[in-house]
């Protein structure tokens, strides 16, 4: 079992190397082979994820050196559950880019591979300086996707995108950097341990180390103020690109969730903590209030994104334990039904001629029953209507928060916020499928076109179906999170194999 763990990432970069010949010799080959690895890397995180709910830290060993002198990897429930949701949801965008999407540039396969390489690595990894690393693998793989297909709109939009994660990448520096410095080693378990047996003079530097990181994650997850790129890069970004990057904002909340749980706990370092709550309220107030000021539907479902990125801080800055599970239970169904949201914003401006996904009265769509009905179920999810798993969602967090320090604010913020999507999810809904004129002349969607979206609306679907299993696996992970020493003897304690003979 412990050999499978680094298949997520050797899986991903192997066959980017495949994809880079095959698109010099043989580019019709790319995107059957792109699918077949990217269905078997769902495959092999599902078999991950299996495993992973005995509840045991699964690590291995790379160079088969001991940790924290080699580089480990660690599998627990919240890593496994985040590599089968990021598999998933990139196999669907990659059937949603099939048709038309694929083929605008050169490196798209071997681009979209090289993301999936770094996501998985990001949440595989147990040392922090590799995690740098891999943010800066999945990062840089992501300005390519972002330009794919070319465009003024996807050139201005990638500049300021990059120049953010390059500031993003300098601070990640900094703070590693003061980390090692005070304690010698980055590896996360065993910061873990000398940052809780740090002396009272190196206090000062380890906040603030703590609070760099903070800021950089809180940069990825696009937490306002630092968000306020997303929207408009996310709206530039072709459909499926934008699908495949509803799951990037939930790598630097991963972050957040593991780095704080693990290495900053205590009275003297949680320096995270009591900011988490209010960053998140106030993420969820300004991205309510962009989404009913949002003038085209992809820039409102970059909106929604930002939402749902507050919704998950604000639940971690609850002290509840229920409160973190909530927020795990919460994550993967506003990931699938934002994708899903992207992926449609395409199909409906498709159909509606020069003003594409403008929040205008114009032509009809040709397929007002489908297409509107996907559209209103990926609204009522996002919005949080019963009995959708954006309800289900929301209703465990608003629970855990209650009697709890800011139990109010919660409370307040997250029903405003809920009243202002379905405002602005109707109006939008009434301009793209009820104030319309004739449609215009040509063909309808096929069903290879329709499914992505169906399939990942179906997805959260089930999980309102199955919300009491799921939150019972949750409810384990966020139980896993906090009792970290688990994780720390794992992968401290994790002895290299022997082998015999020559």
């Amino acid at each position: 079992m412990s050999h499978w763990l680094i298949a997520p990432i050797v899986l991903p970069l192997a066959t980017a190397v495949v994809l880079l010949a095959l698109g010099r010799w043989r580019p019709a080959w790319q995107l059957p082979v792109n699918l077949a690895a990217t269905a078997a890397l769902v495959m092999v995180c599902g078999g991950l994820l299996g495993g992973a709910a005995d509840g045991a830290v699964r690590v291995y060993l790379l160079g088969n050196w001991q940790a924290p002198f080699g580089i480990a990897l660690a599998l627990d429930r919240l890593a496994a559950l985040m590599l089968l949701l990021t598999a998933g949801l990139a196999l669907v965008s990659l059937l949603a880019a099939a048709p038309r999407w694929q083929a605008r540039g050169a490196f798209f396969h071997p681009l979209f591979q090289m993301q999936l390489m770094g996501l998985a690595g990001a949440f595989l990894t147990a040392d922090l300086f590799n995690l740098f690393v891999f943010f800066e693998v999945l990062l840089i793989a992501s300005y390519g996707l972002l330009l794919h297909g070319g465009g003024r709109a996807r050139l201005h939009a990638g500049l300021h995108y990059v120049t953010l994660n390059l500031v993003g990448s300098a601070l990640f520096l900094l703070g590693v950097s003061l980390l090692y410095g005070v304690t010698g080693t980055l590896n996360m378990a065993d910061l873990a341990v000398k940052v809780a047996q740090a002396a009272d003079a190196d206090l000062a530097l380890l906040q603030a180390a703590g609070l760099l990181l903070l800021v950089v994650f809180g940069l990825k997850a696009a937490v306002l103020p630092l968000g306020l790129w997303l929207p408009t890069t996310y709206a530039a970004a072709s459909a499926p690109v934008a699908a495949l990057f509803a799951i990037m904002t939930k790598v630097g909340l991963y972050a957040i969730v593991r780095v704080f749980t693990l290495i900053f706990v205590g009275e003297r370092l949680a320096v995270a903590q009591p900011l988490l709550l209010p960053l998140g309220l106030v993420t969820v107030l300004l991205a309510s209030l962009g989404a009913l000021s949002a003038a085209t539907l992809p820039r409102l479902a970059g909106y929604l994104t930002l939402v749902s990125a507050g919704t998950l801080l604000a639940a971690m800055g609850v002290s509840a334990p229920d409160a973190l599970a909530a927020a795990l239970y919460y994550l993967p169904q506003t990931t699938l039904a934002v994708a899903a949201l992207f992926l449609l914003a395409e199909l409906i401006g498709r159909q509606r001629g020069p003003l594409g996904g403008a929040l205008q009265p114009g032509p009809a769509v040709r397929q007002p029953v489908l297409l509107g009905g996907l559209f209103l179920l990926a609204g009522a999810t996002l919005a949080g209507l019963p009995p959708f798993s954006g309800f289900v969602g929301k209703l465990l967090i608003l629970r855990s928060a209650t009697g709890e320090a800011g139990g109010f604010a919660v409370w307040a913020v997250l029903l405003l916020s809920g009243l202002a999507l379905v405002i602005a999810l109707s109006r939008a809904g009434s301009r793209l499928f009820w104030k319309v004129s004739p449609a215009l002349p040509g063909g309808r969607h096929g069903a290879l076109a329709l499914t992505p979206a169906a399939v990942l609306l179906a997805s959260c679907l089930l999980l309102a179906l199955a919300a009491a299993p799921v939150v019972r696996f949750t409810q384990a992970t966020a139980g896993q999170l906090l009792a970290s020493a688990e994780y720390v003897t794992a992968v401290l304690g994790a002895v290299p194999v022997q082998r015999s003979g020559p």
